[in-house]
């Protein structure tokens, strides 16, 4: 009854995400790889923890 009060625990880490592959696209259009990938690295953290929430709502 109450779930509708209730905030979406992945719906704040897929915006964090999509930032980040944001910035990640802009620092390689800048020729920055460096940045670049130590962006899509924490880009890919924050999607294995939304894949590890959704694996629990599941169970």
């Amino acid at each position: 009854m109450f779930s509708l009060f209730k905030t979406d625990p992945t719906k704040k880490l897929k915006k964090a995400y999509s930032a980040k592959l944001e910035q990640a696209m802009q620092a390689q259009r800048n020729g920055d790889i460096r940045t670049y990938s130590q962006l899509t690295y924490e880009a890919e953290e924050i999607d294995k923890k939304i894949q590890e929430i959704e694996q629990s709502k599941r169970q």
